[in-house]
């Protein structure tokens, strides 16, 4: 049975508008031309290792990375650093002093300052023959100074070549130079009036070099260079690049088990560039930790100084007072002195000289506070008390106010930011005040209590005379002021103590070292990887957008799903010179396979026994799928059958036939329907005995209207009369509708279409009118099938694509290919009993 005859669907299933509509990428076929294709991915595997080893020993720069560790005290509080108990600011918790930290090491601030400090806007590289390397500042045997009041030009190389002794030559490049310079003490470009290129010159160490984009001297390094350089190629960058190129290097990260302990990270393309660094910011950090800590020292001590100066002034004069009552009055003896009731008051009023001195500090405190003049805090120490819950809340109002005026400048002040941060400094306020309040209470209550134990003390005094009792008040005046001297003197000492002894909470555990590290990057494994693999993927590219693009016909199975038609046979590639395969070659697998295609016609023509010959017409889309070739050959396969049979030319317009037959073609078909000639005329005999052929003569002017003439349907009644078949070489259905009009007539209808040749869009119409019934008895050959792609799909009709079993000519000739051999040496093993 044909395949596809009975899956044939009626025009009003609701599948119909399916029918000639095509896989938009065929699959299978993109992965066999991939394999088609190897050599060209061995090719590009072999060029991406070659770019990629070129790219990475050549043009790759290394990237090294340095790291040191610090660990954070947590025994400290000042205003200026965040307290490690409490929450600091936003209701963040956890490790806040190192967060700070964090902060200030990624701070623009205090990479500026290193910028400077260690002159990293000066950018030092040495160049090969192909590749440039970064080198460190300490490699160079000579160091770029700049005149920071002098405009330089940035971003523009500056080559310094050796020429022996101390002296160089500056070369700078061909082209480039601007008129938009850079001032490194303003920080910010300036525009100047066009001028020449600065010609190279040779200067010596120490001598400057004046252009007028550029104005520096060199420097001889004070130590010999680890590394030996050809030139060093200098690059100015600007402050702000500089800061930024460095922030962006920077990693700082925690230790998951103690949080206090600090992990800082610097990448760059010189190892010992990064150590420098390191070092030297945390060194510098390490310095302003200190001098934020003693801030509150030094405020403290300066306060209490200022407070023991006035205090001494009333000490001198209470003590000149009590003087001179004891020489005037001679009350320096005086009898029956209570001195227990005298000890104790003098106790408890210098109990109370202290109390209202360090109400006096909370006062200064709590003004220096509302002011919001945080630089001059004094220590919670001078006031008596140390409350981290004061000390952390005093940092948080530091910082809400600090942000509070970077907002200023973004928001509105009633926008919703603006109100929000408001309202925490208030809450922040409420705490702070709320802390000293209760101080305050707590010292007052203290006064309070000392006021009656002294007043219940002076009640045992009462007795005295009044000149001893005036004596006795000065005598504990001095006293109290002289309780308070030494109080605030306790406190001085205390403070200057700490200013003397204070550390910096930062020490550092492992400090950067040049080790010899290798580099972190780039990913040599993976850049060879992405660019093998990228020019891997463009072969794929070029394959898959051929595939894409590519509409011709590649697959039988495809095809036959896709128009739902009959397939009649599969011829393969005709190696022939002729086109008389079957005569030429008998016993050739396309000849079978056309031997095949008479077999299955049969199908087409059931149920059309009329008892006369049978028309069979041949039509393809276009020219060149090989309609002739099959109307040639199916006519000989059918005479050689010992059936009477004639093959007609009516392609008018392409006459082919007579050059195959040798027959002159002076006189044929279209003479014949024009009345020129009688209809034996144009028969031609041929060497098979049972077969004739009627050329189609002359190309006239209109061919289509000769056959749809009714000349040519007697011709057709006529030859059915004499012929058991009579095969018809029609017009393309593509180009002209003329073979539409003949399949009227016709018993059965071959469509041709060539293998990668035939356009998938142009069988859509053949298809449409088969399953709406306009068109019946149709089935399709499949023609050029070329066995050595290796599409065989097992259909196996008509022997047309099969080879290797020594059962047709071509098998002599026939070399299997190398996958198919280990295919059947591996079946022949496991088929071994």
């Amino acid at each position: 049975m044909i395949p596809g005859k009975d899956e044939k669907i009626g025009k009003n299933e609701p599948q119909k508008e399916k029918y000639g509509s095509f896989a938009l990428f065929d699959v299978e076929h993109f992965f066999r031309r991939i394999l088609k294709n190897w050599y060209w991915f061995v090719l590009m595997l072999f060029l991406g290792y070659g770019i990629s080893w070129v790219y990475t020993k050549y043009y790759a720069q290394n990237v090294y990375a340095s790291d040191l560790s610090l660990s954070i005290s947590n025994n400290t509080s000042s205003y200026f650093t965040p307290n490690q108990s409490i929450n600091f600011i936003w209701g963040q918790s956890g490790n806040q002093d190192g967060i700070y930290l964090k902060k200030m090491l990624l701070s623009r601030s205090h990479n500026e300052f290193l910028v400077k400090e260690l002159d990293l806007f000066v950018n030092y590289s040495t160049k090969g023959l192909i590749k440039s390397t970064y080198i460190d500042r300490t490699d160079s045997p000579v160091f770029l100074q700049i005149d920071t009041k002098h405009l330089q030009q940035i971003n523009y190389p500056i080559t310094l070549v050796p020429k022996g002794g101390d002296s160089y030559e500056v070369v700078l490049p061909e082209e480039g130079q601007s008129t938009s310079l850079y001032s490194y003490d303003v920080e910010g470009t300036q525009s100047v009036s066009a001028y020449p290129r600065p010609a190279n010159k040779i200067i010596k160490v120490n001598e400057w070099y004046n252009s007028p984009n550029l104005r520096f001297r060199l420097i001889k390094n004070p130590y010999t260079p680890r590394i030996k350089v050809d030139n060093i190629i200098v690059n100015l960058v600007s402050i702000n690049q500089s800061v930024n190129e460095i922030v962006s290097t920077l990693g700082v990260d925690f230790d998951r088990e103690i949080n206090t302990i600090m992990f800082i990270t610097k990448k760059g393309y010189n190892l010992n560039s990064t150590v420098n660094f390191l070092n030297k910011s945390v060194t510098e950090l390490q310095k302003k930790r200190l001098a934020d800590k003693n801030i509150v020292n030094k405020n403290t001590e300066l306060y209490l100084q200022g407070n023991l100066d006035n205090i001494r002034k009333k000490l001198d004069s209470s003590a000149a007072v009590l003087n001179f009552l004891k020489t005037s009055e001679k009350l320096y003896n005086i009898k029956d002195r209570d001195e227990k009731s005298l000890e104790k008051i003098k106790d408890l009023e210098a109990k109370k000289a202290d109390i209202v001195s360090k109400i006096s500090s909370l006062n200064n405190i709590k003004n220096t506070l509302q002011s919001q003049d945080f630089e001059n805090m004094i220590s919670t120490n001078a006031a008596g008390f140390e409350d981290g819950y004061f000390t952390a809340s005093v940092t948080e109002l530091k910082e809400l106010y600090k942000k509070r005026r970077e907002m200023a400048t973004i928001y509105k002040p009633n926008s919703e930011p603006m109100i929000e941060i408001n309202r925490l400094i208030n809450e922040s306020k409420m705490g702070s005040n709320g802390t000293l309040r209760n101080y305050y209470n707590r010292y007052y209550d203290e006064i309070s209590k000392i006021d009656r134990q002294v007043a219940e003390a002076n009640a045992d005094l009462v007795s005295y005379p009044e000149k001893e009792r005036r004596y006795l008040d000065a005598e504990r005046g001095y006293n109290m002021i002289e309780a308070t001297y030494n109080s605030l003197l306790g406190r001085q000492n205390e403070a200057q103590m700490k200013v003397a002894t204070n550390q910096s909470d930062i020490t550092v555990i492992d400090p950067a070292k040049n080790l010899g590290q290798a580099p972190i990057g780039p990913n040599v494994k993976g850049i060879k990887m992405f660019i093998m693999m990228g020019m891997l993927l463009l072969p794929i590219a070029f394959i898959l957008v051929g595939a894409v693009l590519d509409n011709k016909i590649r697959n039988i199975k495809e095809l036959l799903s896709a128009t739902k038609i009959p397939l009649l046979g599969v011829i393969g590639n005709n190696t022939n010179e002729s086109m008389l395969t079957v005569l030429d070659q008998p016993k050739s697998s396309v000849s079978e396979a056309f031997r095949g295609i008479r077999a299955n016609m049969r199908f087409l023509m059931e149920g059309n026994q009329n008892g006369k010959g049978k028309i069979i017409l041949v039509t393809s889309s276009i020219g060149g799928e090989g309609k002739t070739y099959v109307s040639i050959n199916l006519a000989s396969v059918v005479g050689l059958s010992d059936k009477k049979t004639i093959l007609l030319g009516m392609d008018l317009r392409k006459p082919k036939i007579f050059g195959d037959f040798k027959i002159d073609n002076k006189y044929g078909i279209s003479n014949y329907l024009t009345g020129e000639v009688e209809i034996d005329q144009i028969i031609n005999k041929t060497k098979i005995p049972n077969l004739d052929v009627a050329t189609s003569g002359p190309i006239p002017p209109n061919p289509s209207e000769l056959l749809m003439s009714e000349s040519n349907i007697r011709f057709l009644e006529e030859l059915k009369e004499r012929y058991d078949f009579i095969i018809i070489d029609s017009p393309p259905v593509g180009l002209v509708a003329d073979s539409y009009e003949l399949m009227k007539y016709s018993d059965a209808n071959i469509y041709v279409v060539r293998h990668e040749y035939t356009e998938k869009y142009m069988l859509k119409m053949i298809t449409e009118k088969y399953h709406s019934n306009e068109i019946s008895h149709l089935g399709i050959v499949y023609n050029d099938y070329n066995t050595k792609q290796g599409y065989g799909y097992g259909y196996g009709y008509g022997y047309g694509y099969g080879y290797g079993y020594g059962y047709f000519d071509e098998d002599k000739n026939y070399k299997e290919p190398l996958l198919i051999k280990i295919r059947n040496k591996v079946q022949a093993i496991f088929n071994k009993k």
